[in-house]
């Protein structure tokens, strides 16, 4: 699918979160009939801004984490910042820098929590202590606020649960 085609959706959950931590479940899969590069994409984005355009993400592809083309795995988390920083350009301009590897399925909960301190974010999942990406210099800068919302594709069914925002 290409980029220009795409459709991501947000769905508001908290306004004026500057810092602190985000925590919930999340599941994706592809819609059915989505195009063979549907991944299932689903996420949180942070410190989105009034025009819903402009906000840090971060996304995972559920059908990444087990696939059997190791370049793949590696693309199973992500850190995107719309509309300057999306996934392409990053990965282009950046390999490796906002994207890694993580055990994901599609359907599958996946327990996520977000930490925003500054111009710093941190990715946990499956309630593991180590963070599963780093992200050091997060585009919206370290006085960046602004709404919390949910996040996915268009070719993507997506469920949330048990969401948690503390400042």
């Amino acid at each position: 699918m290409g980029e220009a085609n795409r459709v991501d959706h947000l769905i508001v959950v908290a306004e004026d979160f500057q810092n602190g931590m985000i925590e919930l479940e999340v599941a994706g899969q592809p819609a059915p009939g989505a195009a063979g590069g549907a991944r299932g994409f689903v996420g949180v984005a942070f410190r989105v801004q009034p025009d819903m355009n402009t906000y840090d993400c971060f996304c995972l592809r559920p059908t990444n984490g087990r696939a059997e083309d190791q370049e793949r795995r590696n693309h199973s988390v992500q850190y995107i910042s719309h509309p300057e920083y999306p996934w392409f350009k990053l990965r282009q301009e950046t390999p490796s820098r906002y994207e890694s590897y993580a055990d994901l399925q599609p359907a599958t909960w996946t327990q996520v929590k977000i930490v925003v301190e500054g111009e710093k974010a941190r990715l946990y999942l499956h309630g593991n202590e180590q963070p599963s990406l780093i992200v050091n210099d997060v585009k919206s800068g370290p006085d960046g606020k602004g709404a919390v919302a949910l996040w996915f594709e268009g070719s993507t069914v997506a469920h949330y649960a048990n969401l948690e925002v503390s400042h």
